[in-house]
């Protein structure tokens, strides 16, 4: 033993996604802890056995109703253990864009909905999730100016 062990034996894998309709983003309110009553990119645990982008496809569907369209990893992040008996996350977040369906709360959200980029990142209040926010745009920036 090591003093280390705990309820937790390894890392709980997630996903998010950055997710594009135009010039908007798609926010959620959470409604279950972690972070209840604070928005936040949709996005959950992945299943045993589930494809990343699966997972971020689900998460987004079961939490806002709106499909998406993945369109590259944007970077993995970590949330360790703050105290005994925490949980060690690594999410792993994605940019996607909108394909279809209206925002509407469901499964651990208590509200989504699309709004423009500076007020989603002004909204959120995890210094990670702004980042993988930042990334996003910037990804989304050079992606547009590929030909």
């Amino acid at each position: 033993m090591t003093g280390r062990e705990n309820i937790f034996t390894s890392a709980i894998i997630s996903v998010g996604a950055v997710v594009f309709r135009g010039e908007e983003v798609l926010v959620i309110r959470r409604g279950r802890e972690p972070l209840k009553g604070q928005w936040s990119i949709p996005g959950g645990k992945v299943d045993y056995g589930e494809r990343l982008h699966d997972a971020v496809a689900r998460e987004v569907r079961e939490e806002t109703g709106v499909e998406i369209r993945v369109l590259g990893l944007l970077d993995v992040f970590e949330s360790l253990p703050e105290a005994e008996g925490a949980p060690h996350y690594v999410m792993v977040d994605f940019v996607a864009e909108w394909v279809s369906g209206e925002p509407r709360p469901d499964d651990d959200a208590d509200a989504a909905e699309f709004v423009p980029f500076a007020e989603a990142e002004a909204r959120i209040a995890w210094d990670t999730t702004r980042r993988a926010m930042d990334r996003a745009a910037e990804w989304r920036a050079g992606a547009l100016r590929r030909p």
